[in-house]
């Protein structure tokens, strides 16, 4: 896929789902998101890079760690995300976090200005994930750490099937690599090719819970990857694409709800001091 069209396909579909992403995600993230923070090991005072940072919840995290002598700068590549994140900044008067559209590819900050760069559950979405990490490592200060997520192999992810029910019905270009990094060690193997060194990495196994059809459908459907293939379909097309998708979970099926199996890669490294 061209990367140019997969960028323009990442940002307005990000743009449709910036309104229900926390709602349908923030719990279900947040083993992946507590792992990489505590790989991160982010210190009082240190400058923080958040890349691919949605509606900042891994920024405020992050700000909270750097304290006020800190500063977190979260860049999205969906102006929607960012303004929900600057919007939440300052109803919650976070003066160290602020927030710009950028891709992820497309970091131009100052050389050796970050003390710490983050990608939380981002670059599955990148084009060139090994540009994006280069340009984090060119931004970083000699003996600045890297961390990042990003989802598991597709046989450990029960929502997968998501992807070929909606490009079933329209194609939408979302991601055709997108569990390429969570396979066996290649999220380490694109770091190392970045320039980073003393690399970690970890797996983590954990269930995402809906209470319900319509919470499951909603978080993947209209908070999620696939948004804006979905919000083109008619009511007819999407009562099919609903009815195949909970098809597609219901082994998973807990009460009225579901506990989807899915797993997560958190990976560490630092950018070499000389």
């Amino acid at each position: 896929m061209d990367p140019k069209l997969q960028r323009r396909v990442q940002r307005y579909g990000w743009d449709k789902a910036a309104d229900l992403y926390e709602a349908g995600w923030r719990t279900q993230l947040e083993p992946a998101q507590d792992r990489m923070l505590d790989m991160a090991a982010l210190k009082p005072g240190e400058r923080v890079l958040d890349v691919a940072c949605g509606t900042g919840i891994v920024s405020f995290r992050a700000a909270q760690k750097v304290g006020e002598e800190g500063a977190v700068i979260g860049t999205d590549i969906s102006g929607e995300m960012v303004e929900t994140a600057r919007a939440i900044a300052t109803e919650r008067g976070i003066a160290n976090a602020s927030f710009e559209r950028r891709d992820a590819e497309q970091q131009t900050f100052d050389p050796d200005s970050f003390d710490a760069a983050l990608c939380a559950l981002g670059l599955m979405y990148v084009p060139e994930p090994v540009v994006a990490l280069t340009q984090m490592h060119s931004v970083l200060r000699p003996g600045g750490r890297i961390s990042v997520a990003v989802w598991g192999a597709r046989a450990k992810c029960g929502w997968a099937e998501v992807f070929p029910i909606t490009d079933a019905q329209v194609k939408s270009e979302v991601c055709p690599m997108f569990f390429h990094l969570g396979t066996k060690d290649m999220l380490a193997v694109v770091l190392e090719q970045a320039g980073f060194a003393d690399i970690r990495l970890e797996r983590i196994e954990t269930d995402l819970n809906y209470d319900s059809d319509d919470a499951a459908l909603s978080a993947t459907f209209r908070g999620g990857p696939v948004a804006l293939a979905y919000s083109r379909f008619d009511d007819r097309t999407r009562q099919t694409v609903h009815e195949e998708y909970l098809g597609s979970i219901k082994t998973y099926k807990s009460g009225a709800g579901y506990r989807i199996l899915g797993e997560f890669v958190a990976a560490a490294g630092t950018k070499p001091a000389t």
